[in-house]
């Protein structure tokens, strides 16, 4: 059969052929370049996705961290029971010195001046127990306290825990019968001051009958609200919170932004109602 093409005279052939599609050599059609002012069009909407994306990958990992952080915190709170069950509904020490090794809540330096796992470690549940220790939003700052690896939380050692030394009317930690409102009375936090992580949580006011420490020491005590301005604290019933407001009270260059106390008073800390 012949082409409908072959009854047109020649010269309309061609327009034909264009206004078909074809090209005079029989191929596809020939399609133009991107034009500059298309591909400026173009590099804008992606910048503009970029853009509006980016922020949300990040509240998205700031919101795994903090998860993170929880977890970890109730596994130090279930370490601290578990070690009290253990001896006698005592609470570990924060810190003491004894046959020539510094003890603390969660490691130990020996003689050689090498720090080792301390006190909670073995009742860390899991092999990864240096995850447990190491907050995932710590930033840093001058963290490896006498060569310790592991940092970002502390203990309170104004009222729970204990810093052998420490001026103050108690000569040991604190038992669990003692504490009288556990949902209330915090036990680890989120440390952190000015200079970088702190080990010891410290209340606010000097209590003589339990912490008689400085200003400075317990302005050295407070907690990082690093998780977009909140900080979590596990309490000594077990669960975890996220609290959005630092107190600053005080102000001797420790309490620094981004870094305060969980109450005004004493009240989150100490071992009464």
């Amino acid at each position: 059969m012949s082409s409908p093409l072959a009854s047109l005279p020649p010269s309309e052939r061609g327009a034909a052929r264009s206004a078909g599609g074809s090209t005079p050599c029989g191929g596809l059609p020939r399609r133009s370049a991107f034009t500059l002012v298309e591909l400026l069009v173009a590099i804008a909407v992606v910048a503009v996705l970029a853009a509006l994306l980016f922020p949300a990958l990040e509240r998205s990992r700031d919101a795994a961290r903090t998860a993170a952080c929880a977890s970890n915190l109730r596994q130090l709170a279930a370490a601290a029971l578990s070690y009290a069950g253990e001896h006698r509904g005592q609470f570990p020490w924060g810190l003491r010195v004894e046959g020539g090794e510094t003890a603390c809540w969660d490691f130990i330096v020996g003689a050689d001046g090498k720090a080792r796992p301390g006190l909670l470690w073995d009742h860390v549940p899991g092999e990864d127990r240096k995850r447990v220790l190491q907050c995932p939003a710590f930033l840093g700052g001058e963290a490896n306290w006498r060569g310790d690896p592991l940092t970002g939380y502390n203990y309170n050692c104004s009222y729970v825990g204990k810093v052998e030394g420490d001026s103050g009317g108690r000569d040991a930690p604190a038992r669990l019968p003692q504490i009288e409102d556990p949902a209330r009375t915090a036990l680890f936090g989120d440390g952190e001051y000015a200079g970088g992580a702190n080990k010891f949580m410290r209340a606010p006011v000097r209590d003589k009958a339990h912490d008689g420490s400085g200003t400075a020491v317990r302005e050295a005590g407070t907690q990082g609200f690093r998780h977009r301005g909140r900080t979590n604290v596990a309490f000594c019933d077990g669960h975890v919170e996220a609290l959005s407001k630092p107190y600053r009270k005080g102000g001797e260059g420790f309490v620094s932004p981004g870094c305060g106390f969980l109450s005004p008073d004493n009240s989150l800390y100490s071992l009464v109602k």
